[in-house]
């Protein structure tokens, strides 16, 4: 019973709401908010701090927060070490994740996981951030996640694949078709960028060409760019991953001098890897020499 109302709190750390978390693990909202006012009243101390915008930790869950999770990932090697002594028919993998990833990668590598060890349940946690999977993955938030190279310490990674990044231009701009995008044309066409947060990439590429683009616009959401430059407000850089199936009308053409990003996959450094994270590891190998 413990565990459970440790998970519950996880998860609603998590997902920062206690509703959420009920209809993720399967219970009630009023069962999984007995479980927490249990569980402060069995520590005699406030959890988590109620407000308008959700539930977060108080300073008491805040120091909690790694010895839970210490706890629930514990429970779980040992569940995949039973699982894997009946030839792994059950578990939950853990998979840290990124937009294009998810919608790329992922669908066609868990089909080929499954067929191989069907009783097998997957949680992906997804992040626009790679500093945020990072994380995820040092405090076993997560059993492994995909990210950007290099990545920071205290992580062992798996370098996947090269990922082009492209200038998107709109469809009747007149370097459409030309055989890649010359760096000084950004400082005359109306740029729009993502969030700066998520942009250290690409800030960097214009500090390495001494460039200054004619920055117009600033947007969050990967989708709304390509929408903007089919409207014809402007042009972008973006990952060639991001551009597949995307639905919209643009043209994607080289840099001048190309650049790319490594895609990766990332666990925790000195932690033997459980059976389920290895075979996951394995297959997504397996996968990715197979493209």
């Amino acid at each position: 019973m413990s565990l459970i109302k440790y998970q519950i709190l996880l998860k609603t750390v998590e997902l920062g709401g206690i509703t959420k978390a009920a209809e993720a693990l399967g219970y009630t909202q009023s069962a999984a908010s007995r479980m927490i006012a249990a569980l402060e009243l069995e520590w005699d101390m406030e959890l988590l701090v109620r407000g308008r915008g959700g539930v977060r930790l108080s300073p008491a869950g805040e120091t909690l927060l790694p010895y839970l999770r210490s706890v629930c990932t514990a429970h779980k090697e040992l569940e995949e070490q039973v699982a894997d002594l009946h030839g792994l028919t059950r578990g939950t993998l853990r998979v840290g994740t990124f937009t294009s990833v998810s919608i790329h990668w992922l669908p066609s590598i868990m089909k080929e996981f499954l067929q191989r060890y069907p009783g097998i349940h997957f949680e992906l946690v997804s992040s626009w951030e790679f500093a945020e999977i990072e994380d995820m993955v040092r405090q076993g938030a997560v059993d492994c996640g995909f990210l950007g190279l290099p990545a920071g310490e205290g992580l062992d990674t798996v370098a996947l694949r090269q990922d082009r990044l492209m200038a998107v231009l709109p469809p009747d701009h007149p370097l459409a078709h030309a055989p890649c995008y010359p760096m000084e044309r950004f400082t005359q066409d109306p740029y729009i960028r993502i969030s700066e947060e998520r942009d250290v990439e690409i800030d960097l590429i214009f500090q390495q060409e001494g460039i200054h683009p004619n920055l117009q616009y600033t947007v969050n959401d990967d989708f709304a760019i390509l929408s903007m430059v089919e409207q014809g407000l402007g042009v972008s850089i973006m990952p060639e991953l991001v551009l597949q199936s995307s639905g919209r009308s643009f043209a994607a053409i080289p840099l001048e001098h190309p650049r790319s990003r490594q895609i990766g996959i990332a666990v925790r450094s000195g932690k033997l890897l459980s059976p389920l994270t290895a075979r996951f590891l394995d297959t997504v190998q397996w996968w990715n020499a197979c493209q």
